[in-house]
């Protein structure tokens, strides 16, 4: 994980949006380094992929987005494309590309430059690293759910940025290949990139995460450490349910579940949460 004291691959400051009338983010700030998986978490409505298209620089907002120390308007589309990628929460693909032809696009942003020489072995090296060989030629549309997810994370990998900026990408898969995204992700950091993603399950944002930031109508809430913000009074007040954090019997990472009645309680009244406001937790 990057050091304390250097710059930031991407900074927020003080972000707001509001659309229709309505407040999504107020004031939000957060960074995120070099080497650093950051995970944004928080209820449904909470601001997460609002917050995310503000990074991305498809939402307007108030506030700043800075990307290697430079606003985020001071870049050109090209030059974003080879800085930074990003696999949105819903991909529609309407036109019968195969899964090659996607990540094949993955690899505009070089086109013309000598990395363009890469192509091929990336596209490849990026298909079988997603599990998608079997599909390759397959058209787009014809595979499931989870298999399309596949084969737009295999388009960004190839886009090959040191910034990858991802939108629920374990939304449509099942349990190993959830696994492997933040496998990956977790490895692209280690090899030096800066990821940011948005999670509903904080098991794997415990597992995988350097830092979460930890969003709750609109506003920043915690920000540190996993251990730091997934704390039992603080996420059953967020999510306005009970919760349990245990530890991982090997691993020894959060592992966050309801506070469910005992099997000889069912019928039970539901346990309560407390009214009271933590505090907002920083590290």
């Amino acid at each position: 994980m990057s050091g304390a004291g250097t710059a930031p691959a991407l900074r927020v400051s003080a972000a707001g949006v509001e659309i229709d009338g309505t407040r999504i983010l107020t004031d939000v700030s957060f960074s995120a380094h070099a080497g650093e998986v950051v995970a944004l978490i928080g209820p449904n409505g909470a601001g997460k992929s609002t917050l995310l298209s503000v990074v991305t620089g498809d939402q307007a907002s108030t506030g700043s987005v800075e990307i290697a120390g430079r606003a985020l308007g001071d870049w050109s589309l090209k030059e974003l494309g080879r800085r930074r990628a990003v696999l949105l929460q819903q991909t529609g693909v309407f036109f019968p590309f195969t899964v090659r032809e996607v990540v094949e696009m993955g690899r505009a942003p070089w086109q013309g430059t000598p990395r363009d020489l890469d192509d091929d072995r990336v596209v490849e090296e990026s298909i079988e690293l997603t599990e998608m060989t079997r599909f390759r030629d397959r058209a787009v549309p014809s595979l499931s759910g989870g298999e399309r997810a596949r084969a737009s994370l295999a388009r960004i990998l190839a886009q090959e940025t040191g910034i990858l900026l991802l939108d629920e990408p374990t939304a449509a898969l099942d349990l190993r290949h959830q696994e492997d995204v933040l496998r990956i992700s977790r490895d692209r950091a280690r090899a030096g990139d800066c990821v940011v993603v948005v999670l509903h399950d904080l098991s794997l944002a415990a597992a995988y995460a350097d830092r979460i930031v930890l969003i709750d109508g609109g506003s920043v809430v915690a920000d540190g450490p996993p251990d730091a913000v997934l704390t039992a009074p603080l996420l059953s007040h967020v999510y306005e349910l009970p919760v349990e954090v245990m530890r991982h019997p090997v691993t020894g990472t959060a592992i966050v579940l309801p506070l469910r009645a005992a099997p000889d309680a069912v019928g039970a009244p539901a346990p309560t949460v407390s009214a009271s406001v933590p505090p907002r937790e920083t590290a």
